[in-house]
């Protein structure tokens, strides 16, 4: 059975950075198209950034030239990388494959603030 595991998130002054993993288990990973969710209190589920089999990427407009979203197959993990955060990415931030997801992980909380 498909599992998904984040971690790496906290609590971060403003302009200061997170690194988020996501490993997953039970799933061909190196064949499937991941990306990184958030969700915010009291909004909907968000698609932030997304890597494809081959290693093609998207973000967000938001968090272009911020985020990075980068994966290591041998280690069936995809990465989040976050700089330069705003109060604004306060969220819970979730991994999963594009089309047809995985039941979803705990997710990892990111706060920002000063």
């Amino acid at each position: 059975q498909a599992q998904l595991v984040e971690s790496g998130g906290g609590s971060v002054q403003p302009g200061g950075s997170l690194r988020l993993s996501c490993t997953a288990s039970g799933i061909i990973f190196s064949s499937n198209s991941m990306g990184w969710y958030r969700q915010a209190p009291g909004k909907q589920r968000e698609l932030v950034a997304t890597i494809s089999a081959g290693g093609s990427t998207y973000s967000l407009p938001s968090v272009k030239g911020r985020f990075a979203i980068s994966r290591d197959n041998a280690k069936n993990t995809v990465y989040l990388q976050m700089n330069s955060l705003k109060p604004e990415d306060t969220a819970v931030y979730f991994c999963n494959r594009i089309s047809f997801p995985f039941p979803w992980g705990q997710g990892a909380q990111v706060t920002v603030s000063s």
